[in-house]
């Protein structure tokens, strides 16, 4: 039997985003040694597309972050670029600004370039800080001020 849907079905929040990365080890060390994010010790192929690549995947299950970096053998090496079609940037929230603040100089103490703090008040007031991972995947954390 076809019904239409009443309502929207529930969601519950982002389980994990998946990025594909030029090398899986060297992103891996990089998200582990910056983020703090642990490893899954597997590799999970691709689902329907097994002979494609595998993912890795790094948690950091007590905020509820998951982040599968893939290696896909169709991978031509190419520098992200948020201007093509597909994923723009990932942002994190941060319970506070002055987390904001303590990211920064985390940053600064392992070599990572970023923007700086930068407080927002146009349409709706924000903090944010913005990095990029070593595919040149934009990465911010935000902090939505109200």
């Amino acid at each position: 039997m076809n019904q239409t849907a009443k309502q929207r079905p529930p969601m519950a929040g982002f389980h994990h985003f998946g990025v594909t990365v030029t090398n899986v080890e060297a992103s891996a060390d990089w998200y582990q040694r910056v983020l703090g994010l642990e490893r899954i010790p597997a590799e999970f192929p691709h689902y329907g597309e097994e002979e494609t690549g595998y993912a890795v995947l790094l948690t950091d299950l007590s905020c509820g972050i998951i982040i599968g970096l893939q290696h896909n053998t169709r991978n031509d090496s190419q520098p992200f670029d948020e201007a093509r079609t597909g994923l723009d940037h990932i942002s994190i929230s941060v319970p506070s600004r002055p987390d904001l603040e303590s990211w920064a100089e985390w940053l600064d103490s392992s070599g990572v370039p970023h923007s700086g703090v930068t407080d927002i008040a146009s349409v709706i007031k924000y903090s944010a800080l913005v990095f990029r991972d070593p595919d040149n995947i934009q990465l911010e954390f935000i902090f939505m001020s109200g």
